[in-house]
């Protein structure tokens, strides 16, 4: 989708088109999409913009994004345990389940107004599944206590997505493609937002344009791309923090990244029955190798690998997470990991999975005859999700034809970000950010379903805060960019690394450094490259200026995710310490790490 408005002159003449608007949602995916709408329903004629680099409803996670059972999570009346203050358990998983390094305000509003962000998307048409009563149908996700979960199956959240932008255009929110932010600006006078400096593409090239608005909501998503093995797009290159902590801005919890095991080819997260169909755990040799990174019988590890479908992202504390630091380990060695369903593991005895676990697929079987001994992987996944199957025959895997799946841990999910606050305000006035781009309503470890939620729940706070602060301060003409500030923007970049090489370098620098094994030196080697490069700087390459300060993004944000590992030396969710680089043990949690990790810039 081309821009919307007539863009200025190409950037090699250095001069701004402006677009003065109430509010500017940067993003364009669920949390971004609800923030605007949000607004533009507060705000009635006056107009409201949201930007993104892709094609609105096309580009960013939520349009992407699929696992085998994708989920929201929600309080309804009807979900158990019932009562009319149902709520307060979910506020207490959140909590719990984020290693009491959330904030409990925001875990409170996130439970509270669940219901309502369900029903919101249930009137925009989203088909979430239900039951013979006609009641949505719950279920079980990481960490919950009890069945919270709905979906539309593997792709609930471009489902979401979808609805979100026939919603947006209807009410009248101007949907901008091709547009990349890049800088923050602020009124010199009291420092609060003023608006967004961007570059837009089109048939004359990448053209600068200012957005000049009293409010600003961040929605970029995480910023996955900084590694690089994810499951994230290319373009999520982490500008809404690293314009945010450029503008003065809190950065919390930066360390915790939710990794899991993924296909390295559809980018389907291997959770749920993926797991607990119990497939044989094998490297390009049709080795299986998890048995060498635990002690006990054969039967251990087959349960622990159907386990590992209600525990999909690595976390502390969780038996399973042996899987991961195996997989993890075994290709740091140089290896191929595959999930092999064409015959059972080595020593497999379906009687000794136990009574739970096989109570558990026959709750879940959806055929008969029963699940039972004799049944290969492939079987056994056929009978409790075909929807899987189906699925993943229509990207070139096809499991009734032996095919394996290539896996990897990758990264999912940012628990951190942008510091928000229970309207959805950053440190900065006039700054405001939700979904994945804000932190602090997470902790260490969320809930399964709860990152969909999210993005309703503070988008749509986002979006109705941002819009009053716009009513209460008017529009602005002052100038946005004082003597010099021209020159400096345009003519940035001009020497140093080719942004496509350091994007490359950086990458590398994450997933060796910073993935599920993390120790002090490998942390303190990877920061030393990242300053490194920042010495040596970057330069525009033929992918042109955006793609340079995406770059510059990347780097910054890269630098406050090792930062902030490297702080917390201790173990808690995701973010694994390991005493050596040997070591399949990692570091105990500690009492006094119970807090926050902030990052400022002074």
């Amino acid at each position: 989708m081309k821009p919307d408005f007539q863009a200025g002159p190409p950037i090699l003449n250095r001069a701004f088109k402006t677009i003065d608007c109430a509010v500017l949602v940067v993003g364009c995916g669920g949390a971004g999409l609800r923030a605007a709408i949000a607004a533009k329903e507060r705000l009635g004629e006056r107009t409201v913009v949201a930007i993104t680099k892709g094609n609105p409803g096309k580009s960013g996670l939520t349009a992407t994004a699929c696992s085998d059972r994708m989920a929201f999570h929600a309080t309804l009346p009807q979900t158990a345990p019932g009562g009319v203050r149902n709520w307060k358990r979910h506020a207490d998983d959140i909590y719990r389940i984020g290693r009491r390094v959330s904030d409990p305000a925001l875990a409170e509003i996130l439970a509270k107004e669940s219901r309502a962000a369900f029903e919101y998307l249930t009137q925009l048409g989203v088909p979430f599944e239900t039951g013979p009563d006609g009641r949505p149908v719950q279920f079980l996700t990481d960490g919950s206590t009890y069945p919270r979960a709905c979906t539309t199956g593997p792709d609930t959240a471009i489902r979401i997505e979808r609805a979100l932008v026939r919603k947006a255009r209807k009410c009248g929110v101007r949907l901008v493609g091709e547009t990349t932010a890049v800088k923050i600006l602020k009124d010199p006078k009291d420092g609060s937002v003023a608006g967004i400096a961007a570059i837009t593409a089109g048939r004359a090239g990448e053209r600068w344009v200012i957005f000049r608005c009293p409010s600003v909501v961040l929605a970029t998503g995480g910023p996955g791309a900084v590694f690089g093995t994810t499951l994230y797009p290319d373009y999520m290159t982490g500008d809404g923090c690293a314009m945010a902590y450029e503008a003065g801005a809190e950065i919390v919890n930066m360390e915790f990244i939710q990794i899991g095991l993924s296909s390295t080819k559809t980018g389907l997260a291997c959770s749920g029955s993926l797991m607990r169909a119990v497939p044989r755990l094998i490297d390009e040799k049709g080795t299986e190798f998890l048995a060498r990174y635990m002690k006990g019988p054969p039967f251990k590890a087959h349960r622990l690998l159907f386990l590992k479908g209600a525990a999909w992202p690595v976390s502390s504390g969780r038996e399973t997470s042996i899987i991961d630091i195996a997989v993890a380990r075994e290709i740091l060695d140089g290896h191929r990991i595959y999930l092999d369903y064409s015959k059972d593991p080595r020593g497999f005895d379906f009687a000794a999975l136990g009574n739970d676990v096989r109570k558990k697929l026959d709750d879940e079987n959806r055929g008969s005859p029963p699940i039972g001994p004799g049944m290969t992987p492939f079987e056994r996944l056929k009978r409790i999700n075909p929807k899987a199957l189906r699925w993943l025959k229509t990207r070139g895997i096809d499991l009734a034809r032996g095919h394996k799946v290539r896996i990897a841990p990758c990264v999912q999910h940012f628990q951190g970000g942008v510091r928000i606050d229970a309207w959805a305000a950053t440190s900065v006035p006039g700054l405001f950010a939700a979904g994945e781009a804000a932190g602090g309503q997470h902790g260490a470890d969320r809930p399964g379903g709860n990152s969909l939620l999210d993005g309703q729940v503070f988008g749509k706070i986002a979006g109705e805060n941002a819009a009053s602060r716009a009513l209460r301060r008017g529009q602005r003409k002052q100038e946005l960019l004082p003597h010099g500030a021209v020159s400096e923007l345009t003519n940035m970049f001009r020497g140093g690394i080719p942004s496509s090489r350091a994007r490359r370098m950086i990458k590398s620098v994450m997933d060796v450094s910073c993935g599920i094994i993390r120790t002090r030196r490998r942390l303190s080697s990877g920061l030393k490259s990242l300053l490194e490069i920042q010495s040596d700087g970057l330069a525009r390459d033929r992918n042109g200026p955006a793609h340079a300060f995406e770059t510059q993004h990347m780097l910054t944000t890269a630098a406050l995710i090792i930062q902030a590992a490297m702080i917390r030396e201790e173990s808690r969710g995701p973010h694994l310490r390991f005493p050596g680089e040997r070591s399949i043990k990692y570091m105990p949690t500690r009492d006094r790490f119970e807090k926050w990790i902030i990052l400022r810039r002074l």
